[in-house]
């Protein structure tokens, strides 16, 4: 045995961990320890003296542990784990950073039925979108014909005193969600205060009665209490006849016309739907002060970018991508030194990776990149190894589900020695059959 790649392994989530070791030859599980320590893995390690490589994660305990058991043996990380970490990355400073739809500049003209579409939710907003209409000289009849409505109704509309319109509310789902930002942020300055007062993560935890994880979220300066779900829309049946809507409804067109009208191009579902959409679409317009001369990206097609090319991402187009980057610059940065490391690693040039490394940490604007980079230094040697060889640690990552596999037959009711006895006994009885 001269290869091998090595991974941890739960035996009690976030408790306690193992270490199983394959032959990179024989595809076998050879040996498991229940520790993912540094010490413990360097010393079983060296219990091995023929290892010539070892092909692991980017875990720092493993990459001391092979260096002091085996320093001159080849060490190599996994190529999967590096792109990954580098995505997420990119993804979770997206999440953190964008609302749940980014405005840019429109490549389209944007009608005044389209802006009376979006600032008309309610009979509230239609009176006062009549009042300023009139005040910038528009007619009754003008009016009407952007409100889709009669011109007895304007006038109606224009008979009530400006003091008199009533105020416009919030709906039961946005006055839950203030009120929930609103107790989070008393929760986060209070988690601050008993820090300041000298309080660990671990007493401030307990006084709480939140999870440590939550208590280091809180004191964290770049945390928001805003959830970055909240205002996201998802796929559904009426996505790819969104803009049909729109434009069929800021045209005056009823909903049964536009049922009728998407129907026959593939729609399934219902005329309420329809009408749900709009109410939706302007509750967004209105969180969002959406006004002429933009067009609006949904953040998960953001999150796509990172992992999918333009072409295979539906809901953007070419000329809204390029103004998207024109606007956010950090973004394009980020786009731009993932599609490079991309490159290097399945062009096999790790002589690029110094200076990809030294592109990458000249983006101050995005604090998590740095900790990433940092850790690259730190492996250098052994990312250079994963671009340059074909190996890569998924061997180890099938054996994790096997074992995962054999706990759960058992229930996780097992020690570890009854664990390792009937994977290695797995392994022989395999290894025989074949």
């Amino acid at each position: 045995m001269y290869r091998v790649c090595i991974d941890d392994f739960a035996l009690k989530k976030r408790y306690s961990y193992g270490t199983v070791m394959v032959d990179w030859d024989t595809h076998r599980i050879i040996d498991m320890i229940p520790s993912r320590e540094s010490t413990e893995v360097s010393v079983w390690l060296s219990t091995y003296p023929n290892i010539l490589m070892i092909s692991r994660d980017g875990a720092s305990e493993y990459a001391s542990a092979g260096a002091k058991a085996h320093p001159d043996a080849v060490q190599v990380t996994d190529r999967f784990h590096l792109l990954k970490n580098l995505a997420e990355v990119v993804d979770r400073y997206i999440k953190n950073k964008f609302p749940s739809r980014v405005g840019i500049e429109s490549h389209t003209e944007y009608s005044k039925q389209m802006q009376a579409l979006y600032d008309t939710a309610n009979r509230t907003q239609r009176i006062r979108y009549a009042h300023s209409k009139r005040k910038e000289g528009l007619t009754v009849q003008e009016i009407a014909y952007l409100l889709h409505a009669g011109v007895r109704t304007v006038e109606n509309y224009l008979s009530i005193p400006e003091d008199q319109i009533p105020k416009d509310k919030d709906t039961v789902r946005e006055r839950q969600y203030n009120e929930t930002i609103k107790r989070k942020e008393n929760e986060i300055k209070h988690v601050r205060q008993l820090f300041d007062e000298g309080m660990t993560v671990t007493e401030i935890a307990c006084a709480t009665h939140h999870s440590s994880k939550t208590i280091r979220n809180y004191l964290n300066p770049d945390f928001s209490p805003h959830n970055g779900h909240y205002d996201l829309k998802r796929r559904g049946k009426l996505t790819p006849y969104e803009q049909d809507i729109i434009s069929m409804r800021s045209n005056g067109q009823t909903y049964t016309e536009i049922y009728e009208f998407i129907k026959s191009k593939g729609y399934i579902g219902s005329v309420a739907a329809i009408r749900m959409f709009m109410q939706k679409e302007r509750a967004h317009a209105k969180r969002l002060g959406l006004h002429g001369g933009k067009d609006y990206i949904h953040r998960i097609t953001l999150s796509q970018l990172v992992y999918r090319n333009l072409e295979d991402v539906k809901l953007i187009t070419q000329d809204q991508y390029e103004a998207l980057l024109k606007q956010y610059p950090e973004l394009a940065a980020l786009y731009g030194i993932l599609r490079d490391l991309h490159r290097i690693v399945f062009s096999k040039k790790a002589e690029d990776l110094e200076h990809w490394i030294e592109q990458a940490s000249h983006l101050d604007a995005v604090p998590e990149l740095k900790s990433f980079v940092d850790g690259l230094k730190h492996d250098i040697f052994a990312i250079k190894n994963a671009i340059m060889f074909d190996y890569n640690n998924g061997l180890a990552e099938g054996s994790v589900t096997k074992i995962k596999l054999i706990k759960r037959i058992m229930y996780g009711r097992n020690s570890f020695a009854l664990l390792k006895a009937k994977v290695l006994m797995h392994e022989l009885l395999y290894a025989n059959s074949n």
